[in-house]
């Protein structure tokens, strides 16, 4: 055995993954596509990029002189500091003795005879491990648009997720944005800012909520620091590991008055409260959901000047909180600026992209800059990307493909063993590195228990997975967002074969995932099959 773990990918999963595994004693190697630590902050350097997460319930909690030592800038960090900040993680844990960095893998296949995994990098060598862990993340396989000419534009082009390490300059160019979903919504507030025209191409609006971001000065960071426990134990407890919760209350539990009051408090707060923090019923009852949509609407009226353009800002096919909520700084003013103007693509669809710009059923544009901010296929799509072989060589893809997507605890796949997955499909995402911190410590429990009982081989039984993805498909019924095409769905009409919905997450609270997975680890892990 070259190693006793592999660990695919150096982001927040695998750098935390990689010091429980030291602690085990064990010896492991962590392979990163790219030149540096962060994952999603590594890859994700556009103009804008920043938490929507209060930057203190963001970090990691597992170290107090860490939580001592560090200062956040602002409530909401910006992509460059966050990269900072896991750099520091990165030198003060010693972690990239153990990581290779330039090492995309291309391919994984697990031995029967030798209970390993083989896998291979593009460069073409092979490493083996007892263990194969994946911290992929589930939005870190970018998607382009299906346009025909991409390849023939003359000027710069950026995929957002593959932004440049060198600063981009938008002073005085001619900037299209193709994609008005999170990301996109990021992007076109900071460029706006310095380009000499932008132009936005949406297909599907989205309910964007304000984001009202505020620097801490280091009087407000000693308060933060001392409060830090108090932070964890609230995101601990709340629904999905965020500083906000649902209201215990329904919609309509309260006079019309209270409501409204309600809803221009939680507007004129910072971060997710509007949606994480509403009322109890906004996901599940349409007339809740119509009224706080209504509301939202006439917010985005009032900052738009131009009715036609705000219109065209509302989303007409989903209600608010359906599809994942982007925060904003601005982006509706944007639209009232003069260098700005906004193409819905459903009623003049792109043709095609131009050597000079871009072709729509009704008009051509010439740019020096085209921005796709068009997503990742999100959840399994990390997973798609790498030949993922278990027993028998059945490929991850098919089985996922044949069988429909089923995990157990969205750790670990039936038929693919000693393969451990962070963050995966079925698992409690919401507010990530707290999902992330317990996801790996629960992993590195498992390893523990092998390891003192001398075992060297974990696979879920087929019946411990059926279960689990009923309970998660039983917990997805009712939602509102199940309606919706979204990533969180599984929708994305530039990948094949994602074209139909799924679920592809668990949509329960994060305390009840913690404590299946509890019950799970406290009964011996009998849900699998070790040996």
């Amino acid at each position: 055995m070259n190693y006793d773990a592999i660990i695919v990918g150096a982001g927040i999963s695998g750098m935390y993954q990689l010091l429980k595994l030291r602690e085990l004693g064990m010896t492991v190697r962590v392979f990163e596509a790219g030149t540096g630590v962060g994952g999603t902050w590594y890859w994700n350097r556009y103009p804008g990029a920043r938490f929507d997460s209060e930057s203190y319930s963001y970090g990691y909690s597992f170290s107090k002189e860490l939580l001592d030592e560090w200062h956040w800038t602002e409530h909401f960090s910006p992509q460059p500091e966050t990269l900072r900040y896991l750099n520091h993680v990165a030198d003060k844990f010693d972690l990239r003795r153990d990581i290779q960095f330039k090492s995309k893998v291309t391919a994984a296949h697990y031995s029967e005879a030798t209970r390993s995994w083989d896998v291979t990098l593009e460069d073409g060598s092979h490493h083996t491990a007892r263990f194969l862990i994946t911290a992929v993340g589930p939005l870190s396989a970018p998607t382009m648009p299906k346009i025909p000419g991409i390849e023939s534009f003359g000027g710069e082009s950026y995929h957002t997720a593959r932004w440049p390490h060198e600063p981009v300059s938008f002073e005085g160019k001619r900037v299209a944005v193709i994609g008005t979903g999170a990301t996109g919504v990021q992007t076109i507030q900071e460029v706006a800012k310095t380009a000499g025209t932008l132009t936005v191409f949406q297909r599907t609006p989205n309910w964007c909520a304000p984001l009202l971001n505020a620097k801490i000065d280091e009087a407000e960071m000693s308060r933060i620091r001392a409060r830090y426990p108090e932070i964890f134990e609230r995101c601990e407890a709340t629904y999905a590991c965020f500083l906000h919760t649902p209201d215990p209350r329904g919609t309509f539990e309260v006079s019309p008055e209270e409501r409204e009051a309600f809803w221009e408090k939680l507007y004129a707060e910072p971060g997710f409260g509007i949606w994480q923090g509403n009322f109890r019923d906004i996901l599940t009852d349409r007339k809740a959901n119509a009224l706080l949509s209504d509301f939202v609407a006439r917010k985005i009226r009032q900052r738009v000047k131009n009715q036609a353009v705000a219109e065209k800002l509302i989303p007409k096919n989903h209600g608010f909180g359906t599809r994942r909520v982007p925060l904003e700084t601005k982006y509706y003013e944007v639209y009232n600026q003069p260098n700005v103007s906004l193409v819905d693509i459903k009623e003049t669809p792109i043709e095609r992209i131009t050597p000079t710009g871009i072709k729509t059923t009704n008009a051509e544009y010439e740019f020096d800059i085209i921005i796709y901010a068009t997503g990742f296929d999100a959840i399994t799509g990390s997973f798609d990307r790498i030949d993922i072989r278990g027993v028998d060589g059945l490929k991850l893809k098919d089985k996922w493909r044949q069988d429909g997507l089923q995990t157990f605890l969205g750790v670990q796949v039936a038929g693919f063993p000693n393969m451990f997955m962070l963050v995966g499909p079925h698992t409690a995402l919401g507010n990530i590195p707290r999902s992330i911190e317990y996801n790996v410590e629960w992993v590195t429990g498992v390893l523990h228990y092998m390891k003192d009982r001398g075992l060297t081989r974990a696979e879920c039984r087929p019946e411990s997975a059926k279960d689990w993805t009923d309970h998660v498909l039983a917990l997805a019924d009712g939602l509102l967002s199940m309606e919706i095409d979204s990533w969180m769905t599984g929708i994305n009409r530039n990948v094949e074969g994602k074209d139909v919905r799924s679920v592809a997450r668990y949509t329960g609270s994060a305390p009840a995932y913690r404590a299946r997975c509890e019950e799970v680890a406290a009964g011996g892990y009998r849900e699998l099959a070790l040996g």
